[in-house]
């Protein structure tokens, strides 16, 4: 069996296999990808990888047992490695290596209560996945949902329920760096510009749309006083109607 046997039962030591098997997987897609490259043959049989409880890796065959003890991990992944470019082909046996990762953790999870798998799943998601640290690419935090009242970047302000504005203020560095690494990629729906921590935005509760508040003439004094915000174009529609 090329899967070093491991037992783990609550939900701390569950999160503990995965972590130790995801340093397994992320050491060979980034600190040995050479040598797992070089061990990936497309002439060989089927190869999977594996990662293991004590933070090791494996390139080898499928188990032979049916079914397997654990769940297994992709099969076949060397037969691509000469037909695509490295750098696509390890990212997708990084995006397989995360089912599997998961699929493990949740095999084990099978006697878990609801709130006992979902606080392993919560675990889980804190850390970045395989693909994500594979491709350097920054895990996308969730936006902020359309019923939370007029919204506003850059400027740290949110509604309560009944309408009264609540400051939440936060270290500069803090507040920059969370606003640059969710925002990063959102354009103004005016000017098409970039978001930038540095100035006040706001967002269209209608279509969802992200406005520098320069551009539709709106400063964060005043969108404390707008309930919901509406941006010109929704608001022209509606004229029409």
């Amino acid at each position: 069996m090329a899967s070093i046997s491991s037992s783990p039962r609550s939900v701390e030591e569950i999160f503990k296999d995965y972590s130790a098997r995801r340093v397994g997987i992320l050491r060979a897609l980034t600190d040995d990808v050479d040598e797992f490259y070089n061990l990936c043959d497309p002439e060989k049989e089927n190869l999977c990888l594996y990662g293991h409880p004590n933070e090791t890796w494996e390139v080898n065959l499928p188990a032979e047992e049916v079914p397997p003890e654990l769940p297994e991990p992709a099969l076949g992944i060397n037969f691509a490695r000469d037909g695509m470019n490295r750098r696509d082909w390890l990212s997708l046996v990084a995006v397989h290596s995360d089912c599997w990762l998961l699929s493990v953790a949740f095999y084990f999870g099978a006697r878990l209560n609801r709130n006992e798998r979902k606080r392993l799943f919560s675990l889980i998601n804190e850390v970045p996945t395989v693909f994500e640290v594979v491709t350097e690419r920054k895990p996308i935090k969730d936006k902020p949902s359309a019923d939370s009242g007029s919204r506003s970047r850059g400027s740290s302000i949110k509604r309560s329920s009944d309408g009264q504005v609540k400051s939440t203020p936060k270290l500069e560095d803090e507040s920059y760096l969370e606003d640059e690494e969710e925002h990063g990629e959102t354009l103004c729906g005016s000017c098409g510009g970039n978001y930038s921590a540095d100035e006040f935005w706001i967002g269209c509760d209608i279509c969802e749309k992200w406005y520098h508040g320069k551009c539709v003439k709106i400063t964060p004094a005043k969108a404390e006083s707008i309930k919901q915000y509406k941006c010109p174009s929704c608001t022209l529609k509606r004229s029409r109607q």
